[in-house]
């Protein structure tokens, strides 16, 4: 459906969701269906050019997560929502999919993370997915995250798979203009997270000073053209900031050797922060020598 369709439509969809008509045809749906059709009502806020991604494309990512579940075994999928400009207010946000007649809320915690839940309506109403807030005032990545890991400490399987249901569900839009179309198609095409040439941009926390990569006795620093969304090797990337969806959070980003099979999942990314004592790479510890709990 088109985005000014459903900001026409916004206000008629709460009145809609009251209908005893829509309660009839809930009674029609099957008890036990994989993709339950008993929709929670949602207060509409029409939006004015909200910024939005298809709910179809992020089932897929979640199909592909539990397709390619194993390079991140104990974790779960989780979405979160960054922001792209200096105003955007991150406080309070709402998400909601919206279809024709579907309207269901989404939980968001205080970190600005959720889930979803799989909605057979909303899939074929070609749904979607919408916060509170106008488009390119937000940027999306997946949250995937081993438990027990040191709040410094990110796992490479867990980033090789925020990588491919990331690119899935479509959660990366923006592009610089000097790749064009030719960018969009990589971006979409398959392999590319396994691909050394191409590079997904994550984010840590708060500002870095330097991350490491540690497998076993194998340690490496990752170099300065590997954070910072690498404006060291790229002379034109201040120019072209408007285009990329680190622009407030620059000093927060780096890549991962994600197509490097010589680094295996359980590699260990420690993350040392500007704001922080120095990090000792010999510090981190694996999952299992690491106390229980995920990290918040």
């Amino acid at each position: 459906m088109k985005l000014s369709q459903l900001a026409s439509a916004a206000l008629h969809l709460a009145i809609v969701l009251t209908c005893a008509t829509v309660y009839a045809a809930e009674r029609q749906g099957k008890i036990g269906a994989p993709y339950p059709n008993v929709l929670p009502p949602v207060e509409v806020t029409a939006l004015r050019d909200p910024v939005e991604k298809s709910y179809r494309r992020i089932v897929s990512g979640m199909d592909l997560f539990e397709q390619r579940h194993s390079l991140a075994p104990e974790a779960s999928l989780r979405f979160k929502l960054l922001p792209r400009q200096r105003e955007t207010n991150m406080q309070g946000i709402t998400v909601s999919i919206m279809g024709e007649t579907a309207a269901i809320p989404v939980p968001v915690a205080s970190d600005n993370t959720f889930t979803l839940e799989r909605y057979q309506r909303a899939l074929d109403e070609d749904a979607l997915v919408i916060p509170n807030r106008k488009a390119r005032s937000m940027t999306w990545r997946t949250d995937i995250r081993t438990p027990g890991l040191s709040p410094n400490t990110r796992r490479l399987g867990d980033l090789r798979l925020e990588c491919l249901v990331g690119m899935e569900a479509g959660l990366v839009s923006d592009m610089r203009p000097l790749f064009g179309w030719i960018a969009n198609f990589r971006l979409k095409a398959k392999g590319y997270c396994d691909n050394r040439d191409f590079q997904y941009l994550f984010f840590a926390e708060r500002p870095l000073f330097s991350v490491t990569l540690v497998a076993s006795a194998r340690r490496e620093v990752l170099s300065v053209d590997d954070l910072y969304a690498g404006i060291s090797r790229d002379p034109d990337a201040m120019n072209n900031l408007d285009y990329c969806d680190c622009q407030v959070l620059l000093d927060r980003t780096y890549y991962a050797p994600l197509g490097d099979a010589s680094w295996p999942d359980d590699t260990l990314i420690v993350l040392e922060y500007m704001d922080d004592d120095a990090v000792s790479p010999a510090a981190a510890r694996s999952p299992a020598e690491a106390p229980h709990g995920r990290p918040r």
